[in-house]
């Protein structure tokens, strides 16, 4: 164990942390909106995430910015982000919209024992997750570097860098977007509605299936934010660039208590912490054993989750 390295870079590895657990956040959003209007646990969220990674760097790349492309300007730089956030928010909007559609509509019709949910889930996750992987022959796929990493300021001797800033800035703003949605909007009180009493909601005339529509979309948009700020990030994606990463958000999501919106949020960041903590103190061979030993620990004592409070019961 490391404890001298962990105390002498803190810091460091704690905006580290925030920066991968707003990724996080962001997609067990997607999770938690699910869950707490059908308690549908969906597996298949962390491959819309991954089709909408696939879709920024296609986009990218069919403007001509490629790995080959030179650097662009500032302008084209914002540009190319807003790109691709429209991309990548459509595709894995669709994404999330053909899989409600296809795999769990057709099961709420004749309202099947949850284990049949939870099983159609996983499959329509493997069928994404294989789909991408003969379409893309299963090998990586890069994306040129708008944004180089530069250092902002610096504090405790800890380096902050402009991606870092972009990446928690944006996920806490959609996260503030997203709240605000569901608590102000009409729109927003009937998933309210939904998740608090599914049949009181129909007989106020709340249509049920636009509501559940509705939160598979956001989910996906949400997922697509994620997509653009780990392109940004980590510069490439797979296939499988879902699985892990899906995981890890639906454990933030179950951290933070799924069904709250700011349990996503709290969730991610305490993960991407811990797995940040963790792999400074034992080495980053441990970076994904540490933080699920945390969450089932927490979870014995909190299980709920830490903030635990359902959507349905959010106020406006």
């Amino acid at each position: 164990m490391h404890f001298q390295y962990w105390l002498d870079n803190f810091w460091s590895l704690s905006v580290g942390g925030l920066t991968q657990g707003a990724i996080y956040a962001l997609v067990a959003l997607g999770y938690t909106l699910v869950y707490g209007v059908l308690r549908l646990i969906n597996f298949a969220h962390s491959e819309v995430f991954m089709t909408g990674t696939f879709a920024v760097i296609t986009v990218w790349n069919l403007v001509g910015y490629d790995l080959n492309a030179g650097r662009p300007g500032t302008g084209m730089v914002i540009a190319l982000l807003v790109l691709g956030l429209v991309a990548a928010s459509l595709t894995s909007a669709g994404t999330a919209l053909l899989v409600e559609r296809v795999a769990y509509r057709p099961l709420r019709r004749k309202n099947p024992p949850s284990l049949v949910f939870l099983i159609t889930a996983i499959g329509a996750s493997v069928v994404l997750l294989e789909t991408m992987g003969l379409l893309t022959e299963r090998k990586l796929k890069g994306a040129i570097t708008l944004v180089q990493p530069k250092e902002v300021f610096s504090f405790f001797g800890a380096t902050v860098d402009n991606v870092q800033i972009i990446i928690i800035v944006s996920a806490i703003v959609m996260m503030f977007g997203l709240e605000q949605f569901i608590n102000r909007t009409r729109l927003g009180r009937g998933v309210r509605a939904v998740a608090q009493n599914p049949d009181a909601a129909a007989l106020m005339g709340v249509n049920r299936d636009r509501v559940i529509m509705l939160i598979f979309m956001i989910g996906g948009l949400m997922a697509g934010g994620a997509a653009l700020l780990h392109i940004v990030k980590v510069g490439s994606t797979q296939y499988d660039v879902g699985f892990i990463l899906g995981v890890k958000a639906f454990a933030a999501a179950v951290l933070g208590g799924i069904g709250n919106l700011r349990g996503a949020l709290l969730g991610g960041l305490l993960l991407g912490l811990v797995e940040n903590w963790g792999a400074g103190v034992f080495g980053s061979e441990w970076m994904n054993v540490v933080p699920f030993a945390c969450l089932v620990l927490i979870l014995m004592f909190r299980p709920t989750g830490l903030l635990g409070e359902s959507l349905g019961r959010a106020r406006a």
